[in-house]
């Protein structure tokens, strides 16, 4: 008898490589930029001509039955799907852009640019390049696809629904707008690798110009440079807790699982002689992250990382979601904080608001996936009491820190400071 069960489940699991590599082999491409819609080549269309273009983020992502059923269907029509968007040219955009720097992650481009005004804003690509997140190990197998293709768990324009969400949350976001950016002359060197592509254009986190509805702002930072003006002005320098609770709990509620340190901007506002941050959250590849496909499911269990969830009706599980970010700057806030920012999140995230802030998408892309990922989002709100004091339960389950915020590496941290942002 167990020997028939050996060569059962052996059998299957030869199936299951079997299958897993016929899924893989579904493109031979690791990273592509677009798709132009347009009976003639790119090369040969003169985009000062048009205001718009018709296309498709990426069409790398398109797959059979087999491919979804191991990888997941996720959101490869949304990808694949054609929107219309305003075509830019930065040497007239804002009284003419000029570049300061090339940045971007692991997946994505992004140049940082500057406006007559002075304010700096960010084009980063909606198409993404996995290309240094796919270990040796994976190429050696031949299963690098899988880190490719996992990028169509992420929604290609989340970032302007989630911008409009948090608008009607009272949170600060970058109004990240989808554009299209030809190659030009301006773009120089960086035409090769920026010019044809689509992007969302928002501001940057790091800014000396204030470009919010705040006043007295001294600048607008990252966390590291935060954690510089603390070693500078001690107890003359804190968070507002209050918006920093409201914001994590609309992560949860908008289901973006990774929200590590450099995923966050500072208003640093001026207030009777104290610095005051107002948290800005940045980067918003993951909101509404989903997860199907045996291969992605079995990958996402909590035992193996916790934090990587998919987007669904419920929250399976609340420790995975406690970041060091929030232990850093959240331990001793107490709970009524959390159910308080709970409250009011439920009462400014209205049917209607949420509803209405889906309509900020494309047609094509709204009847693909508005009605699905709104639900949601309205049953999670209809939860977050409950997930506030599971969310604050967990948080006071972490041991403080003894190594640095992802970003902060560099910086000279007393014992204390790098413990956690109030422990100085």
């Amino acid at each position: 008898m167990m020997k028939k069960l050996f060569i059962i489940l052996g059998l299957l699991l030869i199936f299951f490589i079997i299958a897993l590599y016929i899924s893989l082999s579904g493109t031979s491409k690791e990273f592509s930029t677009c798709e132009i819609l347009t009976g003639e080549g790119i090369e040969a269309i003169n985009f000062k001509e048009y205001d718009s273009v018709l296309v498709a983020a990426s069409t790398l992502y398109e797959g059979n039955a087999l491919k979804e059923i191991m990888q997941g269907a996720n959101y490869r029509k949304a990808w694949a799907t054609p929107v219309k968007v305003p075509i830019i040219f930065l040497d007239t955009l804002m009284g003419g852009m000029k570049i300061i720097d090339e940045g971007g992650g692991k997946q994505t481009h992004s140049l940082e640019l500057e406006a007559a005004d002075g304010i700096h804003y960010t084009l980063r690509s909606i198409t993404k390049d996995p290309e240094k997140l796919v270990p040796q190990f994976a190429r050696t197998l031949g299963l690098q696809n899988i880190v490719i293709d996992g990028i169509s768990a992420q929604h290609p324009y989340a970032a302007v629904v989630v911008a409009a969400l948090a608008e009607a949350a009272g949170l600060l976001h970058t109004h990240p707008e989808i554009v299209f950016v030809p190659r030009q002359e301006v773009l120089g060197k960086y035409n090769t690798k920026y010019g044809n592509r689509l992007y969302l254009l928002e501001y940057e986190a790091e800014n000396d110009s204030n470009w919010t509805t705040y006043d007295n702002v001294l600048k607008i930072t990252d966390t590291k440079g935060l954690q510089e003006l603390k070693l500078r002005y001690h107890q003359g320098a804190s968070v507002d807790h209050k918006a920093l609770v409201r914001a994590r709990l609309f992560d949860l509620v908008i289901g973006d699982w990774d929200r590590h340190a450099k995923q966050w901007g500072w208003v640093i506002c001026k207030v009777d002689q104290r610095l005051i941050a107002v948290p800005l959250a940045c980067d918003r590849d993951n909101a509404f992250f989903k997860i199907e496909g045996i291969v992605p499911t079995l990958v996402s269990n909590e035992k193996i990382i916790p934090g990587l969830q998919s987007f669904e009706k419920d929250i399976d599980y609340l420790p995975g979601l406690v970041m060091p970010f929030d232990v850093y700057f959240l331990k001793g806030v107490p709970k009524e904080v959390f159910v308080n920012e709970a409250k009011k999140l439920q009462e400014l995230l209205t049917d209607k608001v949420i509803d209405n802030s889906f309509k900020v998408w494309p047609s094509s892309i709204s009847s693909l996936d508005a009605k699905d990922i709104a639900a949601k989002v309205k049953i999670r709100r209809n939860d977050l009491l409950a997930y506030s004091v599971g969310f604050k339960d967990a948080l006071d389950e972490m041991p403080e820190l003894s190594e640095p915020l992802k970003g902060s590496e560099d910086v000279q941290l007393s014992k204390g400071l790098m413990a956690c942002f109030d422990c100085e």
